[in-house]
């Protein structure tokens, strides 16, 4: 059920050294795919790191965050050309959502390595850092890049009581739908 694997779904930032099946690789692709976009313009584009020096030197696009990119069997860049559509950010957002989802699905964990809007370092940008790595024109804008692989870590599942209800409003702002 999509629920529990709502509920299973974690940040997974530790891998096994553990190649993923080309089965498995096609089916995260084919899940990417398949992601919704605004006005069916699919604006994304996909690009599939397995090289383990790729991922390392992508472990280094930007100060924090990215570091788990080092371990993990693939990573998978989700680009758009951002001139084809004004939600592009959205419709790459969601393709990424649908790897993570797809990821827990296969047994696999993943976590998302936010590039757009971050730091390199002073003088420039981790999605330029990433562009110039895997050889992106220009045209295009690095939204994230997914890490994927066997974990190597357990993160317990969510239960009911780390959803935070309080956030829920009905019919209008500030009328809780849940009492606390």
């Amino acid at each position: 059920m999509f629920y529990e694997i709502l509920k299973r779904r974690r940040s997974i930032r530790k891998f096994q050294d553990r190649e993923i099946e080309d089965n498995q690789i096609e089916l995260l692709l084919k899940a990417a795919l398949l992601s919704p976009s605004s006005r069916g313009i699919r604006p994304w584009e996909f690009i599939m790191i397995e090289d383990a020096k790729t991922l390392e030197t992508l472990a280094g696009s930007k100060p924090h965050g990215a570091g788990f990119l080092k371990g993990a069997a693939v990573g998978i860049a989700i680009i758009a050309e951002t001139s084809k559509s004004d939600v592009w950010v959205e419709d790459t957002s969601i393709a990424a959502a649908i790897l993570l989802l797809m990821a827990e699905e296969l047994g696999m964990g993943a976590c998302w390595c936010q590039i757009r809007n971050r730091k390199y370092d002073e003088k420039s940008s981790a999605s330029d850092f990433v562009r110039k790595t895997l050889q992106i024109p220009d045209k295009y804008e690095v939204e994230a890049i997914i890490g994927i692989g066997y974990p190597d870590e357990q993160k317990r599942p969510y239960v009911d009581q780390d959803l935070l209800y309080d956030k829920v409003h009905q019919g209008i702002f500030g009328r809780k739908r849940y009492e606390a």
